[in-house]
């Protein structure tokens, strides 16, 4: 059983509140963070570029995924150089298609050739890793995030699609597979196991992680003194006459 220690797959720590990324930078297992507008709004984010640059004085030696907040492909492009210009380890979250269904393929590869860090969101299909890759060909590292945990939550088995992504990322030197949206913590043994460059971890998997290697006896007499320990807490009781004999619950008859 691997230890944290022992993981090849890099960790990147996926949220939006502040003081838990100043601390997180701090950790060193933690290789870089990602952020969304979902998370923003769960996290109160009000003033998006003001949270960024507080983000990004602290966090100078790792990337950062910040999105881009327009549907419309040329808005987008306009917010992606801004976001760009917040950092040189900023990465713009571009995804895949608008609301529309509309491939941003077009977009990509014009932010690739102007050598800006894209880190392709939202993605869920092999169809469209496979348009993705040649549109970053040629720009700067990138990402692409393959949102694994959706996969999941449609009943399909994510681990022969990432295993398949990753055949086509190799091709592109420039492009890391990110195994995104994880919903348990054997995501990362997995992704490490296939090789997946990067798999992000909200803080509640993160907090997780010291349990990865944890003998199961220990685990096991851990959760049996979790329920005792409870129980009495909540001053649970229930009280039994020694000097009553038991009778069995349930009587046969024929």
């Amino acid at each position: 059983m691997k230890l944290v220690s022992d993981l090849k797959v890099k960790i990147f720590a996926d949220g939006a509140d502040k003081a838990a990324m100043l601390d997180l930078c701090r950790r060193p297992y933690i290789s870089g963070f990602t952020t969304n507008p979902t998370l923003m709004r769960k996290a109160g984010v009000s003033d998006y570029e003001a949270f960024a640059r507080e983000v990004l004085d602290a966090v100078q030696d790792r990337p950062i995924s910040f999105e881009v907040l327009a549907d419309d492909f040329s808005e987008m492009e306009q917010q992606a150089r801004r976001i760009a210009g917040w950092g040189r380890n900023v990465y713009v979250k571009v995804p895949v298609t608008n609301t529309r269904q509309d491939p941003a393929l077009d977009l990509i590869r014009r932010l690739a050739k102007a050598q800006i860090h894209v880190n392709v969101t939202a993605v869920l299909t092999l169809e469209q890793v496979r348009d993705v890759c040649p549109a970053l060909q040629g720009g700067a590292p990138s990402y692409i995030s393959v949102f694994a945990g959706r996969i999941a939550d449609t009943g399909r088995d994510p681990l022969p699609i990432m295993q398949a992504a990753l055949e086509f990322v190799r091709m592109y030197p420039s492009v890391q597979l990110i195994w995104a949206s994880p919903r348990e913590l054997f995501n990362v043994i997995q992704a490490d196991t296939i090789g997946c460059h990067i798999i992000t971890l909200t803080t509640d998997l993160l907090q997780k992680l010291p349990l990865v290697g944890k003998d199961l006896n220990n685990y096991s007499q851990e959760t049996v003194a979790m329920f005792y320990r409870d129980a009495l807490e909540s001053g649970l009781a229930l009280e039994c006459d020694e000097s009553r004999e038991v009778e069995p619950a349930l009587r046969l008859s024929h």
